[in-house]
């Protein structure tokens, strides 16, 4: 079993475009043994691009958390504290907090930024 935190891009295309996604990441987000986060930071970071225009998303994404068997992850003090005292790796921010969280809570960070394996999280590419 393993557990998983979707980084914003993997969320999105699980929704929408799931062909983007690996094999790899395709199998295990669909895997029920799998557990499956979202970070509270993704809706933040949907509806900061959206209001810039750089990102179309559905409008319902807590309700497709939930339909798609996923999990919330809530931002905590404890996740914020541990963002601020990164490395300057990455610039930003959505990305920082869902580093952190991976962190924190011992999370596998399916993603495609090449900067975040910096980390030394664990990552499975998106």
């Amino acid at each position: 079993m393993s557990r998983l935190l979707l980084d914003t891009h993997a969320f999105i295309w699980w929704l929408t475009d799931v062909a983007r996604l690996t094999e790899t990441a395709r199998t295990a987000i669909a895997n029920p043994g799998n557990d499956v986060f979202v970070s509270a930071v993704t809706s933040w970071e949907v509806a900061v691009k959206r209001a810039k225009g750089t990102m179309t998303a559905p409008d319902n994404l807590s309700a497709m958390i939930e339909e798609k068997g996923f999990m919330h992850l809530p931002l905590t003090f404890h996740h914020a504290e541990q963002a601020g005292r990164l490395p300057m790796h990455h610039r930003d921010p959505f990305d920082r907090f869902l580093i952190a969280q991976a962190q924190a809570e011992g999370l596998v960070l399916v993603t495609r930024d090449a900067h975040i394996p910096l980390y030394g999280i664990r990552t499975m590419a998106a």
